[in-house]
């Protein structure tokens, strides 16, 4: 099944996410989309590999995640991914890569996301721009998975449910 975890931050996402595919049979993979540019973000990705154990094959793929997908897999975070594209100046591929990411979406994955555009609009126009892009690719995203799920302070909340 094509699950969709989105949430805000610290809210259980991403174990919610291993929880679930531990579901799927091996062999079961992890596409990382983080790059460690800090010593928190290092610390952060050694407690997510630590968290895994041995129990996911980890890819890390920081921008062409579309040609990374697999069966049995958790994609996390979009978030992150469309950090690494605006950092890397490829905000206006992101379309183009969005597109080809649904046309090979997996029929068992589980993406984590991020709900960012539920507070406060930002000030400055480069962070407006990329919460309104994260909202249309969280829409796109929701549109081609099976269920969706809005994590509330680590509570499972089914927003889309398999037909």
């Amino acid at each position: 099944m094509r699950t969709l975890i989105t949430g805000g931050v610290k809210s259980g996402k991403s174990s919610y996410a291993l929880s679930l595919a531990e579901g799927f049979p091996e062999p079961r993979r992890f596409l990382a989309t983080a790059t460690p540019f800090d010593d928190e973000m290092r610390e952060k990705i050694a407690r997510h590999r630590a968290e895994r154990g041995g129990r996911f094959e980890t890819l890390e793929e920081p921008l062409a995640i579309h040609e990374c997908l697999s069966e049995r897999m958790i994609l996390d975070c979009v978030p992150l991914w469309l950090n690494n594209m605006f950092y890397h100046g490829r905000e206006d591929e992101v379309p183009v890569l969005l597109e080809a990411l649904v046309e090979r979406m997996p029929r068992d994955i589980v993406i984590v996301t991020n709900e960012i555009g539920m507070g406060f609009v930002p000030a400055d126009a480069l962070s407006r721009r990329y919460g309104n892009l994260l909202g249309l690719v969280n829409a796109r995203l929701a549109g081609a998975c099976d269920r969706v799920v809005l994590m509330v302070a680590g509570i499972p909340l089914d927003v889309k449910a398999p037909r």
